[in-house]
């Protein structure tokens, strides 16, 4: 076995050597401060969302009581977006379609699906 103690000794670098990795240091720790500050920003930027209220901001659009849908029908979708509500439904044979104003619940158009 080998004497640790006898091995040969790592030869002492040269000055050009010593500047290019105390360069290489720099560089890396000023990267990893970038990284770090950039994960404190998105942090930061979680955490003043997540203190905001919680809701979506067009929640307040809708705030619908009641709607009105025949008696017995059969709900197969309803879609919330850009301020209206879209409620599909059957009632017996006759599918239709029915959009709402989100605010007031009061039915703008009512569309029959019929197929061809």
């Amino acid at each position: 076995m080998s004497d640790p103690h006898t091995a040969a000794e790592t030869p002492e670098l040269s000055p050009d050597t010593k500047a290019l990795l105390a360069r290489a240091r720099r560089s890396f720790l000023v990267s990893i401060g970038l990284l770090l500050a950039g994960f404190i920003a998105i942090g930061g930027v979680l955490v003043y969302r997540a203190s905001q209220g919680g809701g979506s901001p067009s929640g307040a659009d809708y705030v619908i009581a009641s709607l009105k849908i025949p008696a017995g029908a059969e709900i197969i979708s309803a879609v919330a977006a850009g301020g209206q509500l879209t409620v599909t439904f059957k009632a017996g044979p006759m599918t239709s379609v029915r959009i709402f104003d989100g605010r007031t619940g009061e039915m703008i158009r009512e569309i029959p699906v019929v197929s061809e």
